[in-house]
């Protein structure tokens, strides 16, 4: 037995060595093609008008704005896609693949088209926007609420998948446990389903939040670009760079900080998979 996992530990490593040292050229461009952008803002950045630009009123508006809708957004997210992952993860259930399919459209919808579905649903001639103004006589779009909705929109398929990924791989031997200790549905799923898969709802709302806030597109159509009100970080981004491309390349580069942030509160959920 140890002669056979000795021969197929060697027989890997042998492959590995083996492997054309010709993709060694595809695979450094695809690294350069995916850093030296990346490398260039911060080359780039005008660090000397640094705090002049990043105290700005308009610029902490917009990202307070940012970090407060994205936060937001995550809870939403969390409180409806937890539920929707635990019922994708559960074998029987009749249509799964058709719902899965449903909530992994956004990930490839573009954001424009998932801002003017939005509109379909929520603006003030929407299936339900018309009724919530006749009864209230408030519109959703081109408020706050829109740019959390907006986010919640492209974000929730991120935690979705991540938290089906974690209950599919969960151990359901202790549920049934629980369950056979005479254990109600709802305490198995409180006491035993969550913990299981905490860190993998974690990394969800990790990957949720990062992509709501740097949402532009379903934004900027459904919510608009209204500063103080609307404009997030992105939408910023996008205006300083038609008149102050060095402030829209400065503001780039805090959002690449905050990327780099969300990878570091990534990386042990990723090494301990290697």
């Amino acid at each position: 037995m140890a002669r056979r996992k000795k021969s197929r530990a060697g027989g890997g490593a042998l492959s590995a060595a083996a492997a054309p040292r010709l993709l060694l050229i595809p695979a450094i461009v695809a690294i350069a093609f995916l850093v030296f952008p990346l490398v260039g803002l911060v080359v780039r950045a005008p660090w000397s008008q640094a705090p002049r630009l990043l105290v700005n009123s308009e610029v902490l508006a917009a990202l307070q704005l940012s970090v407060v809708t994205a936060t937001l957004s995550t809870a939403i997210c969390m409180v409806v896609g937890v539920p929707l992952a635990w019922l994708l993860a559960r074998p029987g259930w009749p249509g799964r693949s058709v719902l899965r399919a449903l909530v992994t459209v956004p990930l490839v919808l573009p954001p424009v088209v998932g801002g003017v579905a939005l509109f379909t649903v929520f603006g003030r001639t929407g299936l339900l926007g018309r009724p919530l103004y006749d009864w209230t006589g408030f519109s959703l779009p081109f408020t706050s609420a829109a740019v959390v909705v907006a986010q919640s929109f492209v974000a929730l398929p991120f935690l979705v998948l991540s938290v089906e990924g974690a209950l599919r791989a969960a151990d359901r031997r202790y549920e049934d446990a629980a369950a056979t200790l005479g254990a109600s549905p709802w305490r198995v799923f409180v006491r035993v389903t969550l913990p299981l898969v905490a860190p993998g709802i974690a990394a969800g709302a990790v990957l949720a939040w990062a992509r709501a806030l740097g949402e532009f597109g379903a934004t900027i159509t459904f919510a608009g670009n209204l500063t103080g009100t609307t404009q997030t970080m992105p939408l910023a981004v996008y205006e300083e760079l038609e008149t102050n491309p060095d402030a829209a390349v400065l503001l780039s580069v805090v959002l690449l900080a905050v990327s780099i942030l969300v990878l570091g509160l990534l990386r042990e959920r990723w090494v301990s998979q290697l």
